[in-house]
């Protein structure tokens, strides 16, 4: 919001301008801060352009990055490191920050931090950019008074989440393009090709192979319904979203996501690998048990091992040890299992997790130089597989005619 201010300065003389502040409470703020006494505050009425109205709706509204808030947790450390109080930081990033959308957060933050909250009761006011594990970290560093290294191990576990997305993308990339790429060749010859070899056999009133025939029935299904197809498509993109976004929908699809060929031992590796880091994070910042596996769960993005470390809290609540309810899970290996068994017995449970979670990482570095790898040899069959059906279902009714002409002659 933009604001229109009168007030005077500490020599008595009388300033007047405009303020941006996310209300008038935090304008009166802000200009005290700046050694204005407000006078009078009025909010100054705004026509938006399109372009305006397009961003805050929710649709084309821009999400805050991964990587900002790297920057973000690493700036707050620094910051309340050196002792600089919160109010001034959090003032402070949100004026200076390149991202629109994070310096109104930070705004609206730092406002309800004046007016007496908590910081991560005012982080929690804004979900969709700081997460359940943002916010339980921001609680544990406030209530022990060690808010710079909670910034410290956010920055930490955000980054190794960047360098793992980052590397998986870089894994899909090949089998992606090719994907893509034979998609595109399969439109081409079913719009573009096939209709022109069709009306050349057409003509010549040939007998067409069943192969040719397949091709040619294909090609007219699509030049005659495509429109159906591809609304067909849209709907059913957007009933398998809706059914997405449901408990039961959500539950039985990140299981089924676990058990795909290929990719779904590599998902599963870095669900577990985070799920290990970010619980050692929560144990070495001083988080109950039951509390850290309940933050933990809810901030694992897949539902089907989300259940299974909720288990593990019931375990727990009922009077179990951490190994006996990470056995009943079974999500970890024997060798997974021993080291948690040390860790307990040696009470450094959490270092033992770091282990565990650097022991994932490795699974997952090997899966994702063998990713490619492994996708490869099925992209070239599948390729082949489609040259040779189009080759065969083409060039067959061209031999066809071309021997019972040789025979006339």
């Amino acid at each position: 919001m933009q604001f229109a201010y009168r007030g005077k300065d500490s020599r008595g003389a009388t300033q007047q301008g405009d303020l941006a502040a996310p209300n008038a409470d935090a304008a009166a703020s802000e200009l005290m801060r700046r050694g204005i006494t407000p006078l009078s505050i009025r909010e100054i009425e705004q026509s938006d352009s399109l372009s305006d109205k397009l961003s805050k709706l929710p649709l084309f509204r821009k999400k805050v990055s991964l990587d900002e808030l790297i920057v973000f947790c690493r700036q707050m450390y620094a910051l309340t490191k050196a002792g600089i109080p919160l109010i001034r930081t959090m003032r402070g990033l949100a004026d200076t920050t390149r991202s629109p959308e994070l310096g109104e957060v930070l705004d609206d933050v730092t406002s309800r931090l004046e007016g007496g909250a908590t910081m991560a009761a005012a982080m929690q006011a804004h979900p969709k950019v700081f997460p359940d594990l943002f916010i339980a970290m921001i609680h544990v560093g406030e209530n022990t008074g060690q808010l710079d290294d909670a910034f410290k191990r956010l920055s930490d576990i955000l980054e190794l989440e960047r360098d793992t997305k980052r590397r998986l993308k870089q894994a899909m990339r090949y089998p992606t393009f090719v994907v893509i790429a034979l998609f595109g060749a399969l439109m081409v010859v079913n719009f573009l090709v096939i209709p022109k070899f069709s009306a050349v056999f057409t003509k010549l009133g040939a007998d067409l192979p069943f192969l040719t025939q397949v091709l040619v029935g294909t090609s007219n299904f699509l030049l005659g319904y495509w429109y159906f197809l591809l609304a067909a498509i849209v709907v059913g993109a957007i009933l398998v979203k809706q059914w997405k976004e449901t408990e039961q929908g959500r539950l039985t699809w990140d299981r089924y996501k676990l058990k795909m060929p290929i990719i779904g031992p590599l998902l599963e590796l870095i669900t577990l690998s985070r799920f290990a880091r970010n619980f050692a994070s929560m144990l070495s910042a001083g988080m109950p048990v039951t509390r850290a596996l309940s933050v933990v769960a809810d901030a694992t993005d897949n539902a089907w091992i989300s259940t299974h470390i909720k288990e593990m809290r019931y375990g727990i609540e009922r009077g179990e040890s951490l190994l006996r309810t990470a056995r009943h899970s079974d999500m970890f290996t024997p060798l997974i299992l021993q080291m948690i068994a040390v860790g307990e017995e040696t009470g450094s449970v959490d270092n033992m997790l770091v282990n565990v979670a650097d022991f994932y990482d490795e699974d997952v570095d090997y899966g994702l130089k063998r990713l490619a790898e492994s996708i490869e040899p099925i992209l070239i069959v599948a390729m082949g597989i489609l040259v040779l059906i189009l080759a065969l279902g083409v060039f067959l009714p061209i031999w066809d005619l071309g021997a019972a002409a040789m025979g006339r002659g």
